[in-house]
Order: structure tokens, then sequence, then C-alpha cells
């Protein structure tokens, strides 16, 4: 027992230190684009209208990592509108990028599964505000207010700084969920948990979006890890990734003072994350499409 924990903690530790200076380079670029176009970001979606949900989707995908809490706080002041809101959540990647570029993922499939996302929270965003207007007519009111700023990741005191503080958080994650899925490898067998998750696709896709509800970059970093452990299949991946908003969730239930409202969202998020896991899913296996 004892020999398997130090071969797991061995294994976990040789392979989140060896992604470091990947990560850091990552997060200095991440950062960097951040400090450059995030005020510019906040300004193009609050004017775009009728257009938000496609505007929210195209620039969730932009590795800013504080752009799920602003489209919270923006929605909080009724600047924006639910299906916009929906639209940067299921877009917002928040830590699989950073973790694909550290793991030499190719770009064409990063790029696939980007594009992907984005499609589907467009298509969403879109779909969600015409419900809306059907079913309920009155304009929103614009209530924006100076609201909290300090569970943004901006960082005023230097990119580098940030980067590093970044890369000690994910490497420390990162660390963690390898250790632990060493250890149910070691214990399992990695056969016996590969037949168990990728036989019941369906299932995991609901346990995946469930992952992706912990409202930190750990739920990215533990679906990413596994799918690229090849334990999760696809469609598993896709659910966790589109549930998967940071911090964005956290920050509307504190800034938006409608509970129901905000589980409303919540539940609608998490069924358009799996219901499109599931469907993408079979739609792969049928046309025998690998990314």
């Amino acid at each position: 027992m004892w020999q398997t924990l130090i071969d797991a903690l061995k294994d976990a530790g040789m392979d989140s230190l060896k992604l470091i200076p990947f990560l850091f380079l990552t997060y200095l670029v991440m950062e960097y684009i951040e400090h450059k176009m995030g005020e510019k970001s906040r300004q193009t979606i609050q004017k775009s209208g009728g257009a938000g949900p496609i505007v929210g989707g195209l620039l969730g995908v932009v590795p800013q990592c504080g752009f799920s809490t602003v489209a919270s706080n923006l929605y909080a002041g009724r600047i924006i509108t639910v299906g916009t809101l929906l639209a940067v959540f299921l877009s917002t990647s928040d830590e699989m990028l950073p973790i694909f570029i550290s793991e030499a993922v190719p770009l064409p499939t990063v790029i696939k599964i980007l594009g992907i996302k984005c499609l589907i929270a467009i298509v969403a965003g879109v779909l969600v505000d015409c419900v809306v207007r059907l079913l309920w007519k009155k304009p929103a009111e614009n209530r924006m207010k100076d609201l909290c700023e300090q569970e943004h990741c901006h960082c005023e005191k230097g990119i580098f700084r940030s980067a590093f503080v970044h890369t000690g958080k994910i490497t420390l994650f990162l660390f963690l969920v390898s250790f632990g899925l060493n250890l149910v490898i070691c214990t399992v067998g990695e056969d016996a948990l590969k037949h168990f998750i990728g036989g019941q696709p369906v299932v995991a896709s609901f346990l995946a979006g469930l992952v992706g509800l912990i409202p930190n970059c750990a739920a990215s970093v533990v679906i990413t890890e596994l799918y690229l452990e090849q334990v999760i299949s696809v469609g598993a991946m896709f659910s966790g990734l589109l549930v998967s908003a940071g911090v964005g969730l956290l920050v509307l239930f504190r800034v938006n003072d409608n509970l129901k409202e905000n589980l409303g969202i919540l539940a609608t998020l998490y069924g358009i994350g799996v219901g499109a896991g599931i469907v993408l899913e079979f739609v792969f296996e049928i046309l025998n499409f690998v990314l």
C-alpha cells in the first residue's frame, strides 16, 4: 500500500513539474491579452444589444480569466440578457486551454473543441433569449451598480506576478488530480476504469456536468485531465467543459439578488451542457468523427 502511494506521488509530481514552464508562458500570454482586451471586451458586449449571445459566445473563448465574472456583473445590472450570460458561460473554458497547450495537444484539435463550444454557446444563447422574449415581454430594468471587483482575476501588480500565481495554483490542482487518478488506476486498474466510464457515456456526461458546476478552476482541470488520460469520452468532456464557467456562477449568486432566477440559470446551463455532450457523443460515433 505504501509503495502504491509513493509511486502515485512520484508520478504525479513528475507529471506536474514538467508542465510548469509551459503553464507559466501560457498564463503570461493570457494575462497580457486580458490586460489589453479586458475593458474593450466589456464595452463591446455592453453595446452588442440583440447580438449579445453572438458577441458573448465569441468573446468567451478568448483566454480572459475574469470574463465570466464580468458577464455575471453585467447581467446583475441588466446590461446584458440571460442568453448573453449563458453564451459566455458555455463558451468559457477556464483552465482547459493552458492545459491543452502545456500537454502539446494538436492545434487543430484545440481549435475544433473551441469552435464547437462557441457554436453551441451562440445557438443556445440566441434560443434562450427568444424564449424569454416570448414568455416575458416586459423590458429588463437597467440597474447597473458598483458591483464588487474583488472576485475578478484582474491583477494590478503586474502580469508576471499574476502568471506566477496562476501557474502555482494550477500546478497544485494538477498534482492533486494526477495523484488521485493514479491512486484510482493503481487500485481499480486502468482498463477496468476506462471500461466502466467509457461504457456508460450518458452517465459520464451527467457526472462530468456535475463536476463542471464546481465554481473554481479545479473543475476544468479535472475534466481536461480525465479526457487527456482517456478516462472519459469526448461527449463527457464537452458536457463538463460547457457547464464549467469558473467562478462566474459563484459571482452570479453573490451579485444577483433573485435566487430563483439564479437557480434557473444554473439548471439551464447544466441541461444545455449535458444535453449537448450526449448529442455530440452519439453524433461523433455515428459519423466516426475524431477530434
